[in-house]
């Protein structure tokens, strides 16, 4: 299987972008890399790849990466399953998310037209969804998964203050948690991410960075499990969850 970066000139008119490139600190030390974790006998990464692969709706993969030694540990991650012929490219992460995914979405293909944004640590993703995305990216340019808030959500006024607080109400049914993968018509996506990184902007996910130069995006209502890793539970959860 060949893993090394592909020339730009093959045709690619739509990307899937992998963030494999985050510290997960939040795994208390438990295991060294999540996106590399074993999870129901494959690296936790190799399972949305697998969905992205069996969706027929990508044709390159840009996987964005922490160091050349975490670079060389995902190879031989991606070795253990079929990558169908597909390209593959690698893309050097930066020291936020946003940072990451400008990187990555730099260096796509002159022939690409489209891209997913897709967070490694949500291995659950289902193909069904993304075909629904894909569907939705194609005819509105900008296109998220996600789901409804269930909980009842307050805000306060002062995050530090915790005691003897307001609690304000927020209509929760106007209200959306967002998951990934996200997809996006590259110019656009890319032109948001030039504005972030030149005004200096703090975002934490794609939509955040289309809104801030005007952009609307396309929620697609995702009823299947796409749990994202971020602590040791999350992993033994989602081995529980692929196995029913």
């Amino acid at each position: 299987m060949n893993l090394s970066p592909q020339p730009s000139a093959h045709n690619f008119p739509t990307s899937a972008i992998i963030l494999a490139a985050g510290s997960g600190s939040r795994m208390q030390g438990t295991v060294a890399d999540k996106t590399l974790a074993p999870l129901n006998g494959l690296p936790v990464l190799c399972h949305s790849i697998r969905a992205f692969l069996a969706s027929g709706c990508i044709n390159h993969f840009t996987i964005v990466y922490r160091d050349d030694a975490q670079k060389t540990e995902l190879e031989d991650a991606l070795r253990q399953i079929d990558l169908q012929g597909t390209p593959l490219d690698w893309a050097l992460g930066g020291d936020k998310r946003q940072d990451s995914v400008y990187n990555a979405l730099r260096i796509q293909s002159e022939t690409c037209t489209h891209v997913f944004i897709h967070d490694s640590a949500r291995p659950l993703v289902s193909t069904d969804s993304i075909q629904a995305l894909h569907t939705a990216v194609l005819r509105d340019r900008a296109a998220v998964l996600a789901h409804t808030v269930t909980d009842t959500i307050k805000r306060i006024p002062n995050p530090e203050q915790l005691t003897q607080t307001e609690l304000e109400d927020l209509d929760r049914s106007r209200l959306w948690a967002m998951e990934t993968p996200q997809a996006f018509a590259l110019p656009d996506i890319l032109k948001a991410y030039q504005h972030v990184h030149n005004s200096g902007l703090g975002i934490t996910d794609d939509t955040s960075a289309a809104a801030s130069i005007g952009l609307h995006t396309t929620i697609v209502p995702n009823h299947a499990p796409n749990l994202k890793i971020t602590t040791p539970k999350d992993l033994s959860y989602a081995a529980w969850l692929l196995q029913h």
